[in-house]
C-alpha cells in the first residue's frame, strides 16, 4: 500500500465530527434567570418596534426614498438577527436544552453572523447618505438614488453571505476528537468552536483575524472618516444655526453607531490590553451587544425623524377615517 493511502486511512480513522455541541455560556452565572427575562422583554420590544417600522415604511409611499430604503434594511437585519439569536438562546438556557446537533449549530452561527454583518455595513451605508447630504447637498439626489443604494445594500448581503458561508465551510473540515464539544459561549460562536479542534486550524485562524477588520474595525473606521469630512464641511457653513441644524441630522446615526460598536471595541481593547477578560463579563457584554442595538434602533432613529412621525400620524388618520366610513355605511344601509 502506498504511503499516501496509509496516511488517508489514519486521517479518516482519527477525524471526528461531533454529534452535538454543548453550549455552556450562562452556566453558574448568579441570577441568570433574571437576565433571561430581560432578554425576553428585549425580544418582544425588538419585534414590535422593527415590525411597526417596516410596516410604516412599506405603507407610506412618501418614505419610499433611498434614505428609508437603508432604514428598512437596518430594521429587517435587526429583526432577523434578534430572531436568529434570542429565541434559541432562551430555549437553550431556560429549558436546559444545551445540546445542539452539529448541522444546527453551524446554521445557528451562520444566521447570527450574517445579520450582524449586514447591520454593521448598513450603518456604513447610512453614513454615506449623511456624508453626501451635507458635503454635496446640490448633488444629493443625483448621487444617492434608489438603484445606487439598492446596489450598496445588496452588496452588503451578498458579500456577508459568501464570506460567512466560507467561514462555516472551514469549520466543517475540523476534527474535534470528542463526540461532544463544550462551547464556552452563549451561542455557537466561531472562536470558541474552532479553537477546540484537534487538527490544523490555521485557515480558520486566518479568517477569524480577517473578520476583525472586515466586520468590527472596518465599519467604524469608515464611519469615522465620513464624519471627519462632514466636520470639515460644517466648518465652512457661515451660520452657526445652520451648522447645528445640519449636525442634528447626524445625531441619531451617531448614537446607533456608538450603541453597536462601543461595547464590541471596548471588549477587544480590554482583552488585548490585559490578556484577560472575565468569561462572565465577556458573555454578558457580547449578548447585550447582539441584542440591545436591534431593540433601540427603531426607537432612536425612527421616532426622532420628523418624516416617520408624520407618516405615523397620516396612517392613523387614514385608519380613523376608514373606521368612521365603515360605521356610517353600517347605519345608513337599509336593514
Amino acid at each position: 500500500m502506498a504511503p499516501e493511502e496509509k496516511a488517508a486511512i489514519v486521517f479518516n480513522s482519527t477525524f471526528v465530527r461531533p454529534a452535538s455541541f454543548y453550549i455552556s455560556g450562562f452556566t453558574n452565572i448568579p441570577h441568570a434567570q433574571y437576565f433571561f427575562v430581560f432578554l425576553c422583554f428585549v425580544y418582544i420590544v425588538t419585534v414590535l418596534g422593527n415590525c411597526f417600522l417596516l410596516l410604516v415604511i412599506y405603507l407610506d409611499e412618501a418614505l419610499h426614498t433611498p434614505k428609508y430604503m437603508i432604514l428598512f434594511n437596518l430594521a429587517f437585519a435587526d429583526l432577523g438577527g434578534s430572531t436568529a439569536l434570542i429565541p434559541k438562546l432562551l430555549d437553550t438556557f431556560l429549558f436546559n436544552r444545551r445540546y445542539i446537533v452539529y448541522e444546527a449549530c453551524l446554521s445557528y452561527m451562520f444566521f447570527v453572523y450574517v445579520f450582524a454583518a449586514v447591520q454593521s455595513w448598513t450603518l456604513v451605508t447610512m453614513a454615506f447618505d449623511r456624508f453626501i447630504a451635507i458635503c454635496f447637498p446640490l448633488r444629493y439626489h443625483t448621487i444617492v438614488t434608489k438603484p445606487a443604494i439598492g446596489v450598496m445594500l445588496l452588496c452588503s448581503w451578498v458579500c456577508s453571505i459568501i464570506y460567512l458561508a466560507s467561514l462555516i465551510k472551514l469549520i466543517d473540515r475540523l476534527s474535534f476528537c470528542t463526540s461532544v464539544v463544550v462551547v464556552k459561549s452563549f451561542f455557537c460562536d466561531h472562536g470558541p468552536i474552532y479553537l477546540l479542534s484537534c487538527n490544523d486550524n490555521s485557515l480558520n485562524n486566518i479568517i477569524a483575524y480577517v473578520s476583525l477588520p472586515v466586520f468590527i474595525l472596518g465599519p467604524p473606521i469608515l464611519i469615522a472618516l465620513t464624519y471627519v469630512f462632514i466636520s470639515v464641511a460644517l466648518k465652512r457653513i457661515a451660520s452657526g444655526e445652520e451648522r447645528l441644524k445640519a449636525f442634528k441630522t447626524c445625531t441619531s446615526h451617531l448614537i446607533l453607531v456608538a450603541i453597536l460598536f462601543v461595547p464590541i471595541l471596548s471588549s477587544h481593547i480590554v482583552t488585548a490590553a490585559t490578556a484577560h477578560f472575565h468569561p462572565y463579563a465577556r458573555i454578558i457584554n457580547s449578548s447585550l451587544t447582539h441584542t440591545i442595538p436591534a431593540m433601540l434602533n427603531p426607537i432612536i432613529y425612527a421616532l426622532r425623524t420628523e418624516e416617520v412621525l408624520n407618516s405615523i400620524k397620516k396612517l392613523c388618520s387614514k385608519i380613523k377615517t376608514s373606521s368612521v366610513a365603515r360605521k356610517c355605511r353600517f347605519f345608513l344601509l337599509p336593514k
